[in-house]
């Protein structure tokens, strides 16, 4: 498999799954370490490349990871990495590595390792939804089995040692990624905000740490590694998920029942521009979109569907742009292109609607 051929299928979060209105995906991440190896940021790059080598060579043979993409950051371009960054599956760090430092991700890319990034294994599972326990148990076994094959830097005090001392213990990060178009239109997200972070939640915007919320999406993960099982983490973070659905459901009925007419009109605004534009930044784009994703949600859109509009947050990004046209573009071209896409795409849903 190439990295191109990834961009022929949805990502393993674009598929329907539970509370799917509200969760858009559950991701569990694993921080491994070879034992008796110097971490990646302190390792030359021989060392790197014989890492490199030697586990993605046993990773590729794995049943759990056969069929899909094994590549070094350094054998493709700025577009490429930045694509496979848009889907999820490698880091902004793992972004800046060249030799010695990859990817291998299952075909669905549910499944996907990232090695020598700041730690020598990044195991990863996605899932559509909420579906922390069923995410967690895919990378469990992963887990088992890369573990049968390799020795992991391991304290019968501490747990999993990471390069990260937060990452020390589990070395598990549990995350998922939600849609509040109704807490942030009734101006509520920032109380739902502070609580998560009480508690001991980490809140970041839609592309990870360091980013604001776009598309009125954000992620919350568990920042805890240490004296905590794996599950409990699971269960804990699905625990707060649930009581935050709960509130964006709450948010969307009272904006039903008293702004309706903002909330058609703010959906409507976002189809005709949408239908109708032929210059659309990147965070427009996903602004928009998210007013799409609500109307249909409420019914208030009844000839587009959801697939279609989840696809488009992914497809109107910058590194999937310049993959769809083949060669790279400036700004006002990925303006242009991407404006295009969505017309086309939303005309489609609306031809296809019909004939249903």
């Amino acid at each position: 498999m190439k990295v191109d051929d990834l961009l022929r299928k949805p990502g393993a979060w674009l598929k329907r799954g539970s509370r799917d209105d509200v969760v858009v995906s559950s991701r569990v991440r694993l921080a491994r370490n070879l034992a008796e190896r110097l971490f990646p940021e302190w390792a030359g790059e021989d060392e790197r490349r014989r890492i490199w080598d030697e586990v993605s060579g046993v990773l590729c043979g794995l049943p759990q990871l056969q069929r899909g993409l094994c590549v070094e950051t350094s054998e493709i371009d700025e577009v490429s990495r930045r694509f496979l960054f848009e889907r999820h599956l490698i880091s902004r760090e793992l972004i800046r590595k060249r030799r010695g430092s990859g990817l291998v991700v299952r075909g669905d890319e549910t499944l996907a390792v990232m090695i020598n990034e700041e730690d020598h294994l990044r195991l990863q599972s996605m899932r559509p939804g909420l579906s922390l326990g069923r995410t967690l148990n895919m990378v469990n076994d992963l887990d088992d089995a890369v573990a049968a094959e390799f020795t992991y830097a391991f304290s019968r005090r501490l747990g999993y040692l990471t390069a990260c001392p937060s990452n020390v213990g589990t070395g598990m990060r549990a995350s998922v990624m939600l849609h509040l178009p109704g807490l942030v239109l009734m101006n509520e997200v920032e109380p739902i905000v502070r609580g998560l972070t009480k508690i001991g939640l980490a809140v970041r915007g839609l592309w990870g740490e360091g980013t604001e919320i776009s598309g009125n999406m954000l992620q919350v993960s568990n920042q805890v590694t240490l004296g905590v099982k794996e599950d409990e983490i699971a269960v804990n973070l699905e625990q707060v998920i649930m009581e935050v659905v709960e509130h964006e459901h709450n948010a969307r009925l009272r904006l039903m029942e008293q702004r309706g007419e903002v909330l058609r009109d703010h959906v409507g605004r976002a189809y005709g521009i949408l239908g109708n534009a032929h210059l659309v930044s990147t965070g427009e784009a996903l602004d928009l979109l998210s007013g799409l994703r609500l109307g249909v949600d409420l019914g208030i859109l009844k000839d587009i569907r959801r697939e279609t509009i989840d696809e488009l947050m992914v497809l109107t990004q910058p590194g999937h742009l310049q993959k769809l046209a083949g060669r790279r573009l400036k700004a006002r071209e990925r303006d242009r292109v991407r404006a295009d896409l969505i017309r086309r795409r939303l005309k489609a849903g609306e031809d296809k609607g019909a004939g249903d």
